[in-house]
């Protein structure tokens, strides 16, 4: 079958990571992850990876109160890294060619993100993971995702979350929850819905990048989304 998107930007929380662990990485959910991802890949589908660092960071967190924000913002960049590293491994030992790339240079484990490189490796049919957010404090990796999927042209961002997209209120904290199969960036704008970030969604509504927010603990979930079919909500 003839994959929907060319290039896509998928975008997953460090808690993502988590599995039953109070904090750090799950090899478990690593293995399962990555299986999701080298399904895709088989396809012929152009990757680039975005992972928070949540699931590392908020251990730190717990531990040293009273860090200031752009310090905080920093250690949240270096633990993607972390956790980008893990994924970088795991789709290796499943014989998917990689590329780390990070907004803070640190050479010895991965390249500078330089956008006319990025888009060469996914030619090449290598998956591109872009670690340590935009580089800069302020920014979520939510924000990091839109920017990236920006400059490397991708056709869409796709989120991989616990839920099964997006609703008018936390699903999981209301029984009533009316979920939306379709819906507008102005909408998730006014409706102050939780989907991304909202200079994220700006970024993704000012150059009309589509985002396909779904439940990553589905199995085969994101292949049957590359595939075509109904999967998950569409912002557009």
């Amino acid at each position: 079958m003839q994959p929907q998107y060319k290039r896509i930007l998928l975008k997953l929380s460090g808690e993502a990571l988590l599995g039953e662990e109070p904090y750090g990485i799950s090899s478990d959910v690593l293995s399962y992850i990555a299986d999701q991802v080298t399904s895709v890949y088989h396809l012929g589908v152009e990757i680039g990876l975005v992972i928070g660092g949540g699931n590392i960071y908020r251990g730190v967190q717990a531990a040293a109160q009273g860090i200031d924000k752009v310090s905080g913002d920093y250690m949240g960049m270096l633990a993607t890294v972390i956790n980008a590293i893990a994924l970088q491994n795991a789709l290796e030992l499943k014989n998917v060619p990689t590329r780390l790339q990070t907004s803070i240079e640190m050479k010895q484990i991965a390249e500078p993100f330089i956008r006319r490189r990025a888009v060469r490796h996914l030619e090449k049919n290598r998956v591109v993971i872009f670690g340590a957010g935009t580089g800069n404090p302020y920014f979520t990796t939510d924000t990091a995702a839109a920017l990236r999927a920006i400059e490397i042209e991708a056709d869409v961002i796709i989120k991989g979350t616990r839920v099964d997209g997006v609703y008018d209120r936390d699903p999981e904290k209301h029984d009533n929850a009316v979920r939306f199969d379709e819906i507008s960036y102005q909408e998730v704008i006014e409706k102050n819905l939780r989907v991304m970030d909202l200079t994220a969604i700006t970024l993704a509504k000012e150059n009309n990048v589509p985002i396909v927010v779904f439940n990553l603990n589905n199995r085969g979930a994101l292949k049957a989304l590359i595939e075509g079919e109904k999967v998950g909500s569409l912002v557009r």
